[in-house]
């Protein structure tokens, strides 16, 4: 199927920093429109507070950093929105895509480019069950929302929250929260299971910021039942960093299982991408998470899942029992059940592992670019 070639308008996106998965976008946008349409990138800092990603960009799309030594939280919201201002302004008439709709800058931001004649859309993957919500703050986001031609939204859970905000369903498009899979298997040097690593050397894999959103104690509770129900129980890999990271060690040795964990710290894609494949399944049992991007990096290698139904990658992508089992957040033993289920019955695991591999396509970044194509068009 050949783009089409009828706008000529840039496409831009802005975040607040450029990981992996941000250059994945806009390099299958680029791929998908060959040419016709200019892709610019804008990275509010050079530097991200929250992950230790190396920068990326790329030769097939232009990336403008606004303040290259700077994390946004070292920023002021003035100089920021005149800086923000400045580089869009000087872009001309293009569709711009922005995420982080409740900072004032960027409703500002948005407020004025539409005044000038060009459309803006939000990209988003926030979620009702995320957090509990108050009705005032909600109505007060409804007026963030104003601005906005469309957003770009991650699944069912997502357009429904807008909706909420009487977003019209027909400016929706779904598969923001996507990923390169060919980028994710090249990187892992290694086949997608159940090819690679054989079954019994695998282990149990989490990749996730030692926050406390992500559950990890309980996850660990969940890990010490697993392993006291097996004679051989596989290791748990910890594939991030945060504040819980101490006390976290700290509970492994208290459930004595502090010898079957390892933590690994940050790792870049690369490197998660490696442990990846030498996984039996990956674990998610966040009590929030808006999607989990992390879920299509596992199915890219092959690798089923047990995650809970907080996760927003549930409603497009996790069918349980077939590439992964959905899980409440809240039962560590129904999480160590799931975990030695996959650990001990290699027929399940292969069948499981076949089709997760089938369905990471469906977050694949190429369905990003249709979805801006979709937004855009006209």
């Amino acid at each position: 199927m050949n783009a089409p070639t009828t706008s000529a308008r840039p496409i831009v996106f802005m975040w607040e920093n450029f990981g992996p998965m941000h250059v994945d976008r806009c390099l299958a946008v680029a791929k998908h429109f060959k040419g016709a349409r200019k892709v610019i990138g804008i990275e509010l800092g050079g530097r991200s507070d929250t992950y230790d990603w190396a920068p990326g960009s790329s030769r097939a799309f232009v990336k403008l950093t606004l303040f290259p030594e700077a994390t946004v939280a070292d920023i002021s919201t003035a100089k920021l929105f005149a800086k923000l201002l400045r580089a869009c302004i000087a872009i001309g008439k293009a569709d711009f895509f922005f995420c982080r709709y409740e900072r004032p800058e960027t409703l500002a931001i948005s407020i004025v480019l539409r005044l000038l004649g060009r459309r803006v859309f939000v990209m988003n993957d926030s979620k009702f069950d995320d957090k509990p919500r108050e009705l005032k703050r909600e109505l007060v986001k409804s007026l963030f929302y104003f601005p906005y031609s469309g957003a770009l939204i991650a699944g069912k859970r997502s357009a429904e929250y807008l909706q909420f905000f009487h977003f019209p369903k027909e400016r929706i498009a779904y598969n923001y929260d996507s990923i390169s899979i060919s980028r994710i298997r090249e990187q892992a040097g290694a086949a997608p299971a159940p090819e690679g690593a054989d079954f019994d050397s695998r282990d149990f894999v989490v990749v996730a910021r030692m926050v406390a959103k992500k559950n990890l104690f309980a996850l660990l509770d969940a890990f010490s039942l697993y392993a006291q129900s097996v004679n051989a129980p596989r290791k748990l890999h910890f594939c991030g960093s945060g504040p819980l990271e101490q006390q976290l060690k700290k509970h492994a040795a208290t459930l004595g299982v502090d010898h079957l964990t390892v933590f690994h710290g940050f790792l870049e894609s690369v490197s998660v991408s490696r442990i990846l494949a030498g996984a039996v399944a990956l674990l998610l049992v966040s009590t929030e998470e808006q999607f989990g991007l992390v879920i299509p990096e596992a199915f890219a290698m092959g690798v089923p899942v047990i995650v809970s139904a907080n996760c927003g990658a549930c409603d497009e992508l996790v069918r349980s029992g077939v590439n992964g089992f959905v899980v409440e957040p809240n039962n560590p033993s129904g999480i160590a059940y799931f975990m030695e289920l996959l650990g001990s019955n290699s027929s399940l695991w292969k069948k499981m592992a076949s089709a997760a591999a089938g369905t990471a396509a469906l977050a694949d970044v190429s369905r990003f670019a249709l979805a801006c194509e979709e937004l855009t068009r006209g």
